[in-house]
């Protein structure tokens, strides 16, 4: 142990005791010289607020004592011997109060909170600059795979044009296994839960509700404006099938649940932000489209830098944990110096671009009557609205005597799509609009 380390400690709160917080929990201990020679001090667990102090929570395996767990999170945060917040509960509230207190006393704050980051950034780095105390979230958005240091930092003297990444790992998972064994949705959610990969209810997940904070929060440090949640398009992949999966493979295409963050200029010459979440075909030559299993990545394009790629455990009680504590450390250091970290940057403050005026290419499948002149008349609906279209396929007939016609099109922007799409399902021709997905990844 270092001279420095005997000479000096810094307190931790630890707000909850789940599956990530148990594994933070097992690192300060495990790792407790180490840590002390890299930051400078010894970390100290000095309570873990908890909602039943009673549950056996695995403390003495660890070493730690029974007494360290309070169910008054706000009088352990208010505690003049703790120096640093780590915030692993989850939830919006009481948690955004617990925050603001902390930052209130002059505490530091880590956090793994996707969804309450995704509201309240602004209020809490405001809470955060006011007090002159750290906020770190690197384990909000991608579990192990550090991308929030690298944009805040690595970055920071770069424009970074383009974020686009899986960022939920139960949806990959899911697409991933629809393509390898060409099962419905249905059938392979059902296996996720089983295997653990799905919650019991999965909304969030496979609604993109989880994917759309985690945009939010790339969107925001990324393009120096505050985004949030409700600002994000987002569509989830429970009307992806088989069929889909299948057509997409003839295009040598796959299909992913993409987080894209994007910065354009529009038509007027004003530069714009555009943060959606949507299952899209990726071309498997594409980095991303290699991505399988519950694994994440993010992809990011920087005027400067080119094209980087980051990839790995995106969930998890350890891969997060190790999130977590790179954070720890870093306000850890901090403190013993008496400095800061990074804070939030928005002064940028990009309008928001809607999803209707979004250029992108697209993939759409319809059920049409096997008769002449269909194509034509389908044809007619695209070029009316200027919409190109790139590729068309017709594959085998349908039960109902019926075919399949799978269409790719030119960038467009989605307000003309949706107008096509509409105009569509009026003819007589068609009988159904079956899909309507983007394609991602293309340089057309």
């Amino acid at each position: 142990m270092t001279e420095s380390a005997q000479q000096r400690e810094l307190g931790v709160a630890l707000l909850g005791m789940g599956t990530v917080g148990t594994e933070v929990a097992r690192i300060l201990v495990e790792n407790a010289d180490d840590l002390a020679a890299r930051v400078g001090a010894n970390l100290v667990i000095r309570g873990i607020a908890v909602r039943d102090t009673g549950k056996d929570r695995g403390l003495k395996a660890l070493g730690l004592k029974k007494s360290l767990l309070t169910d008054d999170a706000e009088a352990l945060v208010g505690r003049d011997d703790v120096d640093i917040v780590v915030e692993v509960m989850g939830g919006i509230e009481p948690t955004r109060s617990l925050m603001l207190s902390a930052f209130k006393a002059g505490k530091s704050v880590v956090t793994a909170n996707k969804a309450l980051l995704a509201e309240y950034t602004g209020q809490l780095a405001d809470a955060a600059n006011k007090a002159r105390a750290d906020l770190y979230f690197e384990a909000a958005v991608a579990g192990a795979i550090p991308v929030i240091r690298p944009l805040q930092q690595s970055l920071a003297g770069d424009s970074v044009e383009l974020v686009a990444g899986i960022v939920n790992g139960t949806t990959n998972f899911i697409l991933s296994n629809m393509a390898e064994k060409g099962e419905a949705y249905e059938t392979v959610l059902a296996e996720a839960g089983r295997l653990g990969y799905a919650e019991a209810d999965p909304t969030a997940d496979v609604e993109g509700y989880d994917a759309a904070s985690k945009a939010a929060i790339l969107a925001s440090i990324a393009f120096h404006t505050r985004v949030k949640a409700d600002d994000v398009h987002r569509e989830g992949i429970t009307g992806v099938t088989a069929a889909d999966i299948e057509a997409a493979k003839a295009f040598d295409c796959t299909i992913k649940l993409l987080a894209i963050c994007e910065k354009f200029t529009d038509a007027e010459g004003a530069q714009r932000v555009s943060a959606r979440v949507y299952p899209a075909l990726v071309p498997v030559k594409h980095p991303l489209a290699s991505v399988d299993g519950a694994y994440n990545a993010v992809f990011v394009e920087a005027e400067n830098a080119g094209r980087l790629m980051f990839y790995g455990a995106g969930a998890g009680g350890a891969p997060t944990a190790s999130a977590v504590m790179g954070d720890l450390v870093a306000a850890a250091r901090n403190k013993v110096v008496s400095g800061r970290g990074p804070r939030d940057s928005a002064y940028a403050k990009l309008p928001i671009a809607p999803i209707g005026e979004v250029l992108t290419r697209y993939y759409v499948a319809m059920e049409v009557a096997d008769r002449p002149g269909v194509l034509s008349a389908v044809a007619n609906e695209f070029s009316a609205r200027s919409v190109s279209i790139s590729t068309v396929r017709q594959q085998a007939d349908t039960p109902d005597q019926g075919a399949r016609l799978v269409i790719l099109t030119h960038k467009a922007p989605d307000a003309a799509l949706s107008a096509t799409v509409e105009a569509l399902k009026n003819l007589d021709v068609v009988t159904a609009v079956s899909s309507v997905l983007r394609l991602e990844g293309t340089n057309d």
